[in-house]
C-alpha cells in the first residue's frame, strides 16, 4: 500500500527497525501518559480529570457532534431565515473554538454581537413554529434527533465551563457563558424545524 516509503525508520518490506524514540510525530508527545496535561501560557501540568481539562473534553464533543450535525443533507438544504442550517452549524462550531481558546487562558472572548446573532436565528425560528406546551420525545427526522443529542451534550458542555468558573480556575467571560446558555436552545429550536418543516408532529410524553 505504501510501497517502500519509511515510516518511523521501518521500511516496508523489509526487516530493517530503527529506535522509534529518533521518530518525530505530530500525533503523540507521551508527556500525557501520566493522565496530565497543560493549558495555555500555563508551564504547570493539570490532571485530565481536572474541571478545566473536563470542560475542555465537552467542548469537543459538542464540537465534533456539530460537524455530523453539519454534514447531514438535510441540514443543507433547510433554511432558516435564507440561510442554510449548515451554515449556522458551521458558525456555531468557529464559535466555540473561541470559547475552547478562552477556557485554555487564550486572549479570546465571545463578544455581545455573537449572543444577539444566535438570539435573532432563535426568534425567526420561533416565530414559525406552534407554541410549546409540553416536553416532547425526542425522535422524528434523523436531523432532528442529531440536533436533539446536540442539544444535550451542550448542556454537558456548558455546565463544566460554568464549573470551571465557579472553581475560580478560569474568569470565564459573561458573555461567553451567555452564548452556551443560548446554544442549547438554538439546538431545540433546530430539532422542532426539522420535524415540522418535515411534517413530523411532535409527541408529548405519556407519563403512565
Amino acid at each position: 500500500m505504501f510501497g517502500q516509503r519509511a515510516y518511523c525508520g521501518v521500511v516496508l518490506g523489509r526487516t530493517i527497525i530503527r529506535r522509534i524514540d529518533s521518530c518525530i510525530s505530530m500525533l503523540f508527545t507521551r508527556k500525557g501518559d501520566s493522565g496530565t496535561t497543560k493549558t495555555f501560557g500555563c508551564d504547570q501540568r493539570v490532571s485530565k480529570s481536572s474541571a478545566i481539562a473536563e470542560a475542555l473534553g465537552a467542548m469537543d464533543e459538542i464540537n465534533s457532534f456539530l460537524g455530523l450535525c453539519k454534514v447531514n443533507p438535510s441540514a443543507t438544504r433547510m433554511l432558516v431565515d435564507g440561510v442554510p442550517a449548515s451554515k449556522i452549524v458551521h458558525q456555531v462550531q468557529q464559535n466555540l473554538f473561541i470559547v475552547q481558546a478562552e477556557l485554555a487562558g487564550a486572549d479570546k472572548k465571545i463578544d455581545e454581537q455573537k449572543v444577539k446573532e444566535m438570539e435573532v436565528l432563535i426568534t425567526v425560528i420561533e416565530k414559525e413554529l406552534p407554541p410549546i406546551k409540553t416536553f416532547f420525545i425526542s425522535g422524528g427526522t434523523e436531523l432532528a434527533s442529531l440536533f436533539d443529542i446536540a442539544r444535550t451534550v451542550a448542556r454537558r458542555a456548558e455546565r463544566r465551563v460554568v464549573l470551571v468558573k465557579e472553581e475560580g480556575t478560569r474568569d470565564m467571560n459573561a458573555q461567553t457563558l451567555a452564548y452556551l446558555n443560548r446554544l442549547s436552545s438554538l439546538l431545540y429550536a433546530l430539532v422542532r424545524l426539522s420535524n415540522y418543516r418535515a411534517g413530523v408532529s411532535e409527541e408529548p410524553p405519556s407519563y403512565i
